[in-house]
């Protein structure tokens, strides 16, 4: 299932909800959608973020993707 699909189906169970509610099969498929939809996008932003290079003042270069633990 496509991320578009997937968002589409995540919407209509969402406005059936509102409109006359969900039986117990419909809440778990919007359950299981939701998630799947959520690691998708932890999935994608992780990708980027990995791809980032930071250049520093004095001219080094930092790829975020090669750092295992954010300093804090």
């Amino acid at each position: 299932m496509t991320v578009e699909e997937m968002t589409k189906r995540i919407n209509e169970l969402y406005h059936k909800s509102q409109a006359e509610g969900l039986s117990e099969d419909e809440k778990e498929e919007q359950q299981r959608l939701r998630q799947a939809y959520v690691a998708n996008v932890r999935a994608n932003l992780k990708g980027q973020l990995d791809n980032i290079s930071i250049v520093e003042k004095d001219g080094t270069i930092t790829n975020l993707g090669g750092r295992k633990k954010l300093d804090r």
